[in-house]
């Protein structure tokens, strides 16, 4: 019944309910091969061509953990201010689902890698502090292909495929703590937090973080409860949302979704839900409303992890510069605004404009051109602006021969066309295009001299004194010369001739 009731609007529901969220997110991460055996890790091989006895759980295989793996998971619980166990094992968490080859997973339970950390983010201009409970490692499942249904979900599929390529897999969890108090802008809070973990986590190289292919997937628990009551109402989980825009719309539908039941008198179930793009809605899954056993114990067949110090400060030392720390260090070395550092994070484009500047383009220039025009060209080709075909060199080029005067404005956008056409660098586009600025005074005379005669009024005028008219005559010559006449030499000679 309470999934047919008419959701409350989201800024009523903040009125009168405080959200608490918290955030699970499931890091796959980017070592050469799997946890616990020698198999590849590399996503998009064939189904199940990526698989041996110990990932697929077959009797007598013994598992070996992957010290890179544990490596990584101590990287992001230092870059995520954690304390890093001197002491820690593996349990089993039993379970029995199809894409689970041994009907258990290895994961960690109450002895955990890293825990008590924080990570934070800027919201609306205030500082948000979200504390991180716990990091730990696991083993990833396989993954159920659910086929013929209209959904791709197993209610209504005809029959479903098991691929084991993803079984065994390095995991890390990175669980925070409850985060209240943030009101209407808890969604935009849990958008802002997962942006910035996938930043670090790009920035530490533990992994290739990409949403669409499942590397970074995130589930998102939120409960609502009056404002100013003191208490937390049940939970929802809402589980594997993949993309940044998607955690936000979630969060925002179960805030309404929960007012309109606690509205009515109702209560929420403690379930999981799912989370459907094209509706921007959730919808059940599991209830959650008793806790439900996996029978954790000990992993009998692996040696507990005591990672000595040296080695864990010889990973603190290695640290790169974390993605806070450069925003602020090349937005005061850009001398930008903090809005229009955020135009630049906001559209993908620091590291391209980081790289253009470092190519020899100002950071004015670096912005225009990646802001601007490659921007457009992004949204009208539906692609980032990373996946464009044009490099940071190649951009700090069309900046260099436009401050030199070779290009203008217009001349530039086109040989950005070319290369972004295959058509070469951009030197090449402009030498096959034949788009360099027209500098000299004698191609330039001629020009002017036939806008003059073609419009003798206008020249009566800039004669008579009216010295803005020339903008007009200069108008007529760069048309004449399909934009490539150098417009500051052509008015110099219009005033020079009718003076």
């Amino acid at each position: 019944m309470t999934e047919t009731m008419a959701a409350v609007a989201f800024n009523d529901a903040v009125s009168r309910y405080e959200p608490v969220f918290g955030l699970e997110t499931h890091v796959e991460l980017g070592t050469i091969t799997k946890m616990f055996c020698g198999c590849p890790a590399a996503f998009g091989a064939e189904p199940n061509a990526a698989v041996c006895p110990v990932c697929l759980g077959l009797p007598g295989s013994l598992p070996v953990v992957n010290r890179r793996a544990v490596e990584y998971t101590i990287r992001i619980g230092l870059a995520l201010n954690c304390t890093i166990a001197t002491w820690c094992r593996f349990a089993r968490k039993n379970y029995f689902y199809p894409d689970m080859p041994k009907d258990y997973q290895i994961s960690q339970y109450d002895e955990p890698l890293c825990t008590d950390g924080y990570l934070d983010v800027a919201v609306a201009g205030t500082v948000v502090r979200v504390g991180i409970e716990r990091v730990h490692m696991e083993e990833d499942t396989g993954k159920s292909h659910h086929m013929g249904g209209a959904t791709g979900r197993i209610h209504g599929a005809d029959y479903s495929l098991v691929d084991y390529n993803r079984a065994g897999i390095p995991l890390v969890e990175v669980v925070t703590k409850p985060v209240p108090g943030t009101g209407a802008l808890a969604p935009e809070v849990a958008r802002a937090y997962v942006t910035e973990l996938r930043e670090l986590l790009r920035a530490l190289g533990v992994s290739d973080v990409r949403m669409e292919e499942g590397s970074l997937r995130c589930d998102v628990n939120l409960s609502l409860s009056p404002a100013g009551s003191g208490q937390w109402g049940k939970r929802t989980e809402t589980k594997n949302v993949n993309s940044l825009r998607s955690v936000e719309r979630a969060m925002r539908s179960e805030i309404e979704r929960q007012a309109a039941i606690l509205d009515a008198g109702g209560t929420v179930v403690q379930e999981t839900r799912h989370f459907h793009e094209e509706t921007g809605q959730t919808t059940p899954g599991r209830s959650k409303e008793e806790a439900q056993d996996y029978r954790y114990f000990p992993e009998p067949d692996l040696v507990p992890l005591a990672p000595e110090a040296a080695w864990v400060d010889g990973i603190r030392a290695s640290l790169p510069e974390l993605p806070a720390a450069r925003r602020a260090r090349l937005q005061a070395e850009w001398g930008l605004s903090d809005l229009d550092m955020a135009a630049v994070r906001n559209a993908g484009a620091l590291d391209l404009v980081a790289a253009t500047v470092a190519a020899g383009a100002s950071p004015a220039n670096a912005r225009k051109w990646w802001l601007g025009e490659l921007s457009r060209h992004a949204n009208e080709s539906g692609t980032e602006l990373t996946h464009l075909p044009v490099t940071p060199d190649q951009v700090a080029r069309v900046a260099e021969l436009v401050s030199s005067g070779q290009l203008n404005d217009k001349l530039a956008r086109a040989v950005l066309d070319g290369v972004l056409a295959g058509e070469g660098s951009p030197d090449e586009v402009v030498a096959a295009r034949g788009l360099a600025v027209v500098s000299d005074e004698g191609a330039l005379g001629v020009a002017v001299d036939e806008a003059i005669a073609a419009n003798p009024d206008l020249a009566a005028k800039v004669r008579d004194g009216k010295v803005n008219v020339a903008a007009a005559l200069v108008g007529v010559v760069m048309r004449a010369t399909r934009g490539q006449a150098d417009a500051a030499k052509v008015r110099e000679l219009i005033l020079a001739k009718l003076s």
